[in-house]
């Protein structure tokens, strides 16, 4: 039993937060879908959400270094059940329940209010029996690129003891990484894995990912400012700061994977635990390479193993199909007459060139989009904290949206689980939201993406569009309302546009309409058009970068 994830001597070691995820993946072997974890301040005694067999059940997960779990928990579970709304309700424990606790779930029992006691015995028993637990999640099948990314990726770590893997945001670049995992700790069981990444909220997510490629006897835990566990068997996923603290005391990986690898730069703690880690074999994994500094990450992954890109992945028909409309509407044509007899910044173009939408015009176009979607889902994408919270009480004052709600930093970790958890299950129809969604955050339902918000990173944008490019049954395409204001944004939909149609005629499945970008208005495309024809580079241009324009009167005159 020393292996399981539910050994005492584990579970003592992890602490009380890191508990409630064991007890997390014990539910998903036991087979119970949509497992939420809630644990948090104000999380009204419930710590993890589940449902099996059409019924809701809320978990509270009680970590005890000694004694008995008190009675006052079932209070406060019953609690959770009446918060949450929940058919079934459960204690779960490490420890032993006392004979007050016993008595008091007897009666109410008696009373028609069962709750079930999990403990730490329990748990090792359900853990042991084949009937109950599955010994390893529903294996996931790859697709034919997948698998192919998967070969060169190991490939190249065996040739060069280091690999990068470049796919666009739904393309399941986690998924690659996972399955390169569990081929290493099938070859080396006895290897101890590092996963890191640049955020607490992103490591734990790369936890419960992994669960789905390795067998229930791997072990994971994390390593954070919150969990410090002093057993790193098995796979450890880590923040870089807390792992590099672990790696200057003499840690020492079998094998190391490092998430969203456009983090990566020339010095600071990513470079330091590579660089300790020089011998250990690294791949790094990301949809978006490129980096603010022009630091090359090449230069700590070697050249890329496998590339496949946001514009490919709609091609080839992987992504959702895309209507992508770019509202330029409010173009300072006065502006555009004097634009070819001077030599303009990109940020001089972006203060005079664009004028700002309203919101009520991003509320009007929504609504639009709303109309001719099927089964929609939209997430707005805003400026701030401020502006995620005045568009969604904008879009509540409309009839069919009640409870839109924004998902941003400023609210607890369990406030974001939640509002996620209920935008998934479609008691809220809208989410607004300020980069929190950028990275690592899975919500393939999303048919309607709507940017209200400047953004001047290509990282950024690539990575808020894919939000809404993952397959799912039912889904025909994505609607994408662009409110731009910035010519590098114009540029990098002109270029997807030009890759995405390039072979139409060779997709890989049958397309009703097909992917499309669209202007609002013809003349500021044909402009467009025109201006950044010989600008390749405009896409990732910075401020200063001067353009010279034509005459746009010349332009008209000659069409």
């Amino acid at each position: 039993m020393s292996e399981s994830f539910v050994a005492p001597e584990f579970l003592l070691d992890i602490g009380p937060i890191a508990f409630t995820k064991q007890v997390e993946r014990l539910l998903l072997h036991l087979g119970f879908s949509d497992v939420t974890n809630v644990d948090g301040s104000n999380d009204q005694g419930g710590d993890l959400i589940a449902h099996r067999k059409r019924q809701k059940w809320v978990f509270q997960a009680k970590w005890k270094s000694r004694g008995t779990v008190p009675p006052s928990a079932i209070d406060e579970v019953l609690n959770a059940k009446s918060f949450y709304r929940a058919d079934r309700s459960a204690i779960v424990t490490n420890a032993r329940y006392g004979p007050k606790m016993e008595q008091r779930r007897a009666e109410l029992r008696r009373v028609g209010h069962p709750i079930e006691l999990w403990s730490g015995r329990e748990l090792i028993d359900l853990y042991n029996s084949d009937q109950a637990c599955a010994k390893r999640l529903p294996a996931r099948d790859l697709r034919a690129y997948q698998a192919q990314a998967f070969e060169e990726v190991v490939q190249k770590l065996e040739e060069q003891n280091q690999s990068l893997l470049i796919l666009a945001t739904g393309l399941g670049k986690t998924v690659i990484g996972g399955e390169v995992i569990a081929r290493h700790l099938a070859q080396h069981p006895g290897d101890k894995v590092l996963v890191v990444a640049h955020t607490k909220d992103l490591v734990e997510q790369l936890e419960r990912a992994l669960w789905f490629h390795i067998p229930k006897t791997v072990r994971t835990q994390l390593l954070t400012g919150d969990h410090k566990p002093d057993d790193l068997r098995g796979i450890t996923c880590a923040t870089v700061a807390s792992a590099l603290n672990y790696i200057r005391s003499g840690y020492r990986p079998g094998i190391v994977m490092v998430d969203e690898a456009h983090h990566v730069s020339k010095n600071g703690n990513f470079a330091e635990l590579l660089d300790i880690l020089s011998e250990v074999p690294r791949f790094g994994v990301t949809a978006t390479p490129w980096r603010g500094d022009r630091f090359d990450i090449r230069n700590r992954f070697g050249d890329p193993s496998f590339t496949l890109g946001i514009d490919d992945g709609m091609r080839l028909g992987y992504l959702a199909e895309v209507h992508y409309k770019l509202f330029s509407d409010n173009i300072d044509w006065d502006f555009v007459r004097q634009a070819s007899k001077h030599s303009y910044s990109v940020r001089d173009l972006n203060s005079r060139l664009f004028l700002p939408e309203r919101d009520e015009a991003i509320r009007d176009r929504l609504i639009e989009a709303w109309s001719r979607t099927r089964e929609p889902k939209a997430v707005v994408f805003c400026r701030t904290v401020e502006h995620a919270e005045r568009i969604a009480s904008l879009l509540n004052q409309v009839p069919q949206w009640k409870n839109v709600k924004s998902v941003h930093a400023g609210l607890n970790r369990r406030e974001r689980q939640l509002r996620l958890m209920a935008f998934r299950q479609g008691e809220i129809p809208i989410i607004t939201a300020v980069d929190v969604l950028n990275e690592g955050v899975d919500i393939p339902d999303v048919n309607i993406i709507c940017f209200a918000r400047v953004t001047h990173s290509r990282r950024i944008f690539v990575q808020q569009l894919g939000r809404g490019l993952r397959l799912r049954s039912g889904k025909s395409h994505v609607e994408a309302l662009d409110f731009v204001s910035d010519i590098r944004r114009v540029a990098a939909i002109m270029r997807l546009r030009e890759k995405v149609s390039a072979d139409e005629i060779e997709t890989l499945r049958l397309r009703t309409m097909g992917t499309r970008f669209e202007f609002t208005d013809a003349q500021a495309e044909s402009l467009m058009r025109e201006w950044i024809k010989d600008a390749a580079s405009l896409e990732t241009a910075l401020d200063e970068h001067r353009l010279q324009f034509p005459d746009p009167d010349g332009l008209q005159e000659g069409a």
